[in-house]
């Protein structure tokens, strides 16, 4: 059930009429043609642009469009007025029975409320977190790991086959970085002191990896040089750091279909694979790039490497794949990387990145439009800085990782529920500021409280109702008659419900799952303020002493709301409370 479809619906359909009367050309594009939300709620519950698209093409002024479109539309039993406002809107107001309609349809509904074919299968990667794998998630991952979760969890809902995964930055010099920092603890297990010096992971999580290698060489390594033991140190220490990341995600409830190494693209001969289509499309050259803008580096001189032609995909420069000593630069197996998604058959492709990574955007666009002849589309998410705070104290470092707040530390302090949710309170390109001590307040203030307040206060109802013997389960909500559902302040709960299903695939489309959180918290908004209304009000009460028929009206309604917040909160990840505690 979509009402904005099927509203457009009629709106196509008396357009067509209007084409049949010869009132409209034929042959007019209708593409265009919306049914929204208006700018002020005070025009209506809905408008139609359709005038305003169709009139150069037809040849016709707006407003003459307009006034015989709205004559149509207005003989619908759905609307209850059409009127024609400034140069050739049309605003729609619609009957209540229009929006018992929704309440119904959504109880019946049930979960599948607000799901859409609208993805129509399209496969979608989704790449996030991908930290490097040589310590605890931090709280900037944190955010990346919600987000794209959401995201995922927001596209599956709307009808497209979702691939999560993480790219495990496996194949660079930090490695055997961590490899170092293991091997130091290694030797502390053995009662040696040493030194951590600039450069290395001094964190405590490295301590139980140092004793798990103890235990499990001996002192096989003991004073011997690192040409006999970093390789083995390297792939022990990722192990152990992929098995601690793991157990963070876990308890964001975050879990990957796919973990991909970038390690086994080196030796395998997939980065040259991915360069030579490239060089087989004339988009591989041996130049010399020009030096850096601004001031230019004592150490900078001109030579001669193999350069990616991705100025011609929209990047600024082109960008090199091998150094002129025949190592690939970092690029190279990103490109493989996304070479290898390209080939797995996705349809579309999403990154998501840390803030510090926004001057990669271009040039992996230019990459995945390259490989794929601009057929699959990639779309880079940056995730901006958190900043943790304690009212007016910031945190900035945790005991278990020495430099920084990890996820897990914010999990202790907060809970994944909340965590989560505030997560998505900001568009992902916005700063976030994280309050420890506001998020857990009991407050309109605290969003996420705030809806899952909403969702147990239904469930109170609902028992409350069950109690005094009034069957409210769906198949009689469902069936119920909701005459009794008249207020225009039931009714706008009504219209805020039927929002749901435009909402949740205009935030597919736009890939900004932070939309369904703003809405859930509207949405909780609008149920309190409703609530609020029955103690001034008696009539508005949902549980109505000696009128069943009432009480079930109600309940149809609030139990209407309850679907859309625990689907809502589904997708964000997060659990819709029956109780608070």
């Amino acid at each position: 059930m979509h009402l904005f479809t099927d509203i457009r619906t009629l709106v196509l359909q008396s357009l067509d009429t209007l084409v049949a009367e010869r009132v409209l050309p034929g042959g007019l594009e209708m593409r265009n043609v919306t049914v929204e939300p208006p700018r002020d709620a005070a025009h209506g519950d809905m408008a139609t642009n359709a005038a305003m698209v169709l009139a150069k093409p037809a040849g016709m002024k707006p407003r003459d469009i307009a006034e015989a479109l709205a004559g149509k539309l207005a003989a619908d039993d759905r609307i209850d007025s059409a009127d024609v406002a400034g140069p050739g809107f049309i605003n729609l107001r619609l009957s209540a029975e229009t929006w018992r309609g929704v309440i119904r349809g959504i109880v019946a509904a049930g979960a599948g409320y607000g799901r859409s074919d609208v993805g129509a299968g399209r496969k979608v990667n989704v790449e996030y977190v991908s930290a490097n794998p040589t310590g605890p998630l931090h709280v900037g991952h944190t955010r990346g790991a919600v987000f794209g979760d959401a995201l995922a969890s927001l596209l599956d809902f709307t009808g497209h086959a979702v691939t999560r995964e993480y790219y495990i930055n496996d194949g660079g010099g930090q490695v055997d970085v961590l490899a170092r920092s293991v091997y130091l603890r290694y030797l502390e297990a053995h009662g040696q002191k040493v030194a951590f010096e600039e450069g290395t992971y001094p964190g405590d999580y490295l301590i139980e990896v140092g004793q798990a290698l103890k235990d499990k060489v001996g002192d096989a390594f003991l004073d011997k040089g690192e040409q006999f033991w970093l390789a083995e140190v390297r792939d022990f220490a990722t192990d152990a750091m992929l098995e601690m990341i793991r157990a963070d995600l876990a308890q964001l409830g975050v879990e990957m279909d796919v973990f991909y190494s970038e390690k086994s693209l080196y030796g395998s001969g997939r980065i040259e694979e991915a360069i030579a289509e490239l060089r087989s499309k004339g988009l591989i050259y041996e130049g010399t790039l020009e030096p850096p803008k601004g001031k230019t580096p004592e150490d900078w001189e001109p030579r001669v490497q193999t350069l990616f032609k991705s100025t011609e995909f929209g990047d600024d420069v082109d960008r090199p794949v091998m150094k002129s000593d025949g190592s690939w630069t970092y690029f190279a197996p990103d490109i493989a990387y996304h070479y290898d998604k390209v080939s797995r058959g996705f349809d579309e492709l999403i990154d998501v990145f840390g803030a510090d990574h926004g001057g990669y955007v271009k040039r992996m666009k230019a990459a995945v439009a390259a490989l794929s002849d601009s057929k699959v589309p990639l779309d880079i998410k940056l995730m901006q800085l958190v900043k943790l705070r304690r009212g007016e104290e910031e945190l900035k470092m945790s005991k278990r990782a020495g430099t920084f707040v990890t996820l897990r530390d914010v999990v202790d302090l907060v809970g994944p529920d909340v965590t989560r949710f505030v997560m998505l309170t900001r568009k992902n390109d916005a700063p976030l500021d994280f309050d420890v001590e506001k998020v857990t307040e009991q407050s309109k203030e605290n969003p996420v409280w705030y809806v899952q307040y909403a969702h147990a206060r239904i469930a109170s109802v609902l028992r409350k109702a069950a109690e005094a013997g009034i069957s409210a389960d769906d198949a009689v909500l469902a069936e119920a008659d909701l005459c009794a559902i008249s207020d225009p302040a039931e009714l706008a709960l009504a219209a805020k419900l039927a929002e749901w299903p435009r909402l949740v695939e205009i935030a597919a489309q736009t890939h900004e799952p932070h939309r369904v959180a703003f809405y859930l918290y509207d949405l909780a908004s609008e149920f309190h303020a409703l609530w609020n209304k029955g103690n001034a009000d008696p009539s508005l009460r949902f549980l109505q002493e000696d009128d069943e028929t009432a009480t079930l009206a109600k309940s149809a309604l609030i139990r209407a709301v309850a679907v859309v917040i625990s689907g809502g909160l589904g997708i964000l990840g997060v659990t819709p409370l029956n109780e608070m505690r």
